[in-house]
């Protein structure tokens, strides 16, 4: 293991800016940021016509371990990540078993401490009955509650039942915000449909929106915080945006920001569908003013990955979810790149803020005493998104031929090198357990 790195010449993005500096790291800490350093270490890293940042951290994957691990499991799902600069991911509890007990969550645990490359943390998934275990399982970034069926078996859709969740206890609650009653009428009325366009449908925008309203009125009646998850209407963006509260953070799935429909159901078909779906671009255009306006605080994935012969299957059959974790940030480099935010921006958008609304201890900057979680990035540097250059196991991409500019060409985790020109180099499980305070 090294104990120390110092990357010379290279751009930092620091909370006041971006300055070209050199950056000391020690036993996993960041130690100094200056113009010029000279401190001995065992890797020096020279770094011009590199852009340091802080490590990405996605809150939204679904690593599928324990579970369906032909898809995914936490060592593939964890070197997807390395290789898009993700350097902490939080992973949902739709498993199987769902992790709902003390007991799930310290199997969690356990397997990613022997295989993950970089660091972790689990959600605590919500049942009608399992009050007890979410405010008594420790250190854990928030409970998930998913408002309406979707991937899993997982469900709490009757109003009381939320309403307990809210009522008792206060750690964060993350929330998967559709109407239960409303997508099952969308369902009732397109069974049968072929047109895979028609899951927006199915879907429809208002189920989203009475499902946030109720979110957000009993976040505010409980003081409680809420995050919802892959936010995706215009419809919430203005409801939200007319009733701020200081208790609501929301996420986008970077999906969402830059794929609409119908073109994109056109062109790729089921490997487009997913939970709430890609919708028009009025949507998305909404999706870009919220984040503009930092109603929107963070970029995630929703990494669900399913093996491409099962999403090959007809309208009605094909599983929903696509893949992204490596993805995410080249694609939000490259948005920086068109001019469509600041490169400071998408730092806050990548990491910042998650550190922020999920309370991540030591993440999220660049600056002496946090963790040496960082990413080495060529912005001017230029490739395309192909399938067969993937790491996750199901091997593909929605945006597959996508040609970017701005990608990570070294990650590092706790201090080590972990992915480089693209291989992973790490050898041993390197990842720790994110610690939420």
């Amino acid at each position: 293991m090294v104990e120390s790195v110092l990357v010379k010449g290279v751009s930092i993005v620091t909370p006041d800016g971006i300055r070209d500096g050199d950056v000391f790291f020690k036993n996993g800490k960041i130690a100094k940021v200056d113009w010029s350093l000279s401190d001995s270490a065992e890797q020096v890293v020279k770094g011009e016509g590199l852009t340091l940042l802080p490590g990405a951290i996605d809150t939204h994957v679904h690593f599928r371990e324990p579970g369906p691990t032909h898809k995914e499991d936490l060592l593939s799902g964890s070197r997807a990540a390395a290789s898009g600069g993700v350097t902490t991911f939080f992973d949902m509890p739709n498993n199987s078993p769902n992790c709902t007990t003390l007991e799930a969550m310290a199997d969690k645990k356990a397997r990613a401490a022997k295989s993950s490359v970089t660091n972790y943390n689990f959600y605590i998934g919500a049942t009608v009955d399992n009050l007890d275990v979410l405010n008594t399982v420790e250190n854990v970034p928030a409970i998930k509650v998913f408002m309406a069926s979707s991937t899993g078996n997982l469900l709490v859709d009757k109003h009381d039942d939320i309403e307990r969740i809210f009522a008792i206890g206060s750690r964060l609650i993350a929330l998967h915000s559709e109407d239960e009653d409303l997508v099952n009428a969308g369902y009732a009325h397109y069974e049968g449909s072929t047109d895979v366009s028609d899951h927006t449908r199915r879907r429809p925008p208002e189920a989203a929106l009475k499902s946030t309203k109720f979110v957000v009125e009993m976040a505010n009646k409980y003081k409680r915080r809420a995050h919802i998850l892959h936010l995706g209407t215009e419809e919430e963006v203005r409801y939200l945006s007319a009733n701020p509260s200081p208790y609501v953070t929301t996420e986008v799935c970077i999906q969402n920001l830059l794929l609409s429909a119908p073109e994109i159901y056109d062109e790729i078909g089921t490997f487009a569908q997913m939970n709430p779906p890609i919708r028009e671009k009025r949507h998305q255009d909404a999706l870009w003013q919220a984040i503009a306006s930092g109603l929107i605080s963070q970029i995630v994935t929703d990494h669900a990955p399913h093996l491409i012969a099962e999403k090959a299957l007809p309208f009605g059959q094909s599983p929903s979810g696509l893949p992204g974790v490596e993805t995410m940030v080249p694609l939000t480099l490259n948005a920086v790149n068109q001019g469509r935010l600041s490169l400071e921006h998408a730092v806050r958008l990548l990491s910042t803020n998650a550190a922020r609304n999920f309370r991540i201890q030591h993440k999220g900057l660049i600056a002496p005493g946090y963790d040496a979680d960082f990413i080495l990035v060529d912005m001017k540097g230029r490739k395309t998104i192909r399938n067969e250059d993937q790491f996750t196991k199901c091997g593909w991409s929605a945006f597959d031929g996508f040609d970017i500019q701005g990608y990570p060409v070294m990650t590092f985790v706790n201090g080590q090198m972990v992915f480089c020109e693209g291989e992973i180099t790490a050898t041993e499980p390197v990842g720790q357990e994110a610690l939420i305070a």
